[in-house]
């Protein structure tokens, strides 16, 4: 395990394998090395590129908010954390984001973080009526939970409200082994949340948003994905001033890393 320090004193770890121009990877909500998609990704870039896994603040083996500090998060501390692994990357980095991780790489890129080229997939945002928007007190009701305690109706309600999955399929993920892991790393659910529920409110994306992502940039959805993901990647491709929207056929929001790396290749070549 190696390890960057951010603004704050909050210390990030991180994995780096393979060789050539450099790539780090964001995740995903509840996502981190040792449990989520992206460091399958990795091993398969990892011919061409270097490419860096990261544990987002508060989970896997890096540190969170730092004691005496009001505990209270802002976006921010996570693009600081980028920012600091990015400069650890080296120069001429590209970037990739995945759900509330690609949410989080478009607001370091907007401000001002500095690679070369930014790659995401499915960015969980809400902008039409194709599903209920979620909760306008959801970040709220999420800080609540987390605060009391009640981590597992915090992946719960998230799963219910945020990813609109069904009942049935959240009572049957409960009685699973890795819902245990949910709840580990549930107190993060509302830093996703403060980075991404502004833009799942049923709403057309702002005019302006994003202006700040000048870079080249592929925007991403499974053809399998439901509605309402695939109509909020189409409004991201075209609020970005240097997108192009490519569609992976047979794929949902649990993109296979044999499907999406010779994609992610082909574009940062």
């Amino acid at each position: 395990m190696n390890n960057v320090v951010s603004s704050d004193g909050t210390v990030i770890a991180y994995d780096r394998v393979g060789q050539g121009p450099a790539v780090v990877l964001v995740d995903g909500a509840l996502c981190h090395r040792a449990a989520g998609p992206n460091p399958a990704l990795a091993q398969a870039l990892a011919a061409r590129f270097t490419v860096y896994t990261y544990d987002r603040r508060g989970r896997g083996e890096s540190g969170d908010i730092p004691s005496g500090r009001e505990a209270r998060f802002d976006p921010r501390d996570e693009i600081d954390d980028l920012a600091a692994l990015v400069k650890e990357a080296g120069d001429d980095v590209r970037l990739y984001g995945i759900s509330s991780g690609a949410a989080l790489a478009l607001a370091a890129v907007d401000a001002g973080l500095p690679v070369s080229r930014l790659a995401v997939y499915e960015p969980p945002f809400v902008v039409d009526g194709s599903r209920p928007p979620v909760p306008a007190d959801f970040e709220e009701r999420m800080r609540d939970l987390v605060a009391t305690g009640r981590r597992s109706d915090a992946v719960r309600s998230f799963m219910r409200a945020g990813v609109g999955l069904p009942a049935v399929m959240v009572a049957m993920m409960r009685l699973m082994p890795a819902w245990s892991g949910l709840k580990a790393v549930a107190h993060t659910l509302p830093y996703d949340l403060a980075l991404a529920a502004r833009y799942q409110r049923g709403e057309p994306i702002p005019a302006g948003t994003w202006a700040g992502v000048t870079v080249p940039t592929l925007v991403i959805d499974g053809g399998k994905s439901p509605a309402w993901m695939r109509d909020g990647v189409r409004a991201v491709a075209g609020a970005l001033p240097a997108a192009r929207h490519r569609t992976l056929e047979g794929q949902t929001h649990l993109v296979k890393a044999d499907a999406l790396a010779p994609v992610l290749a082909e574009f940062f070549a």
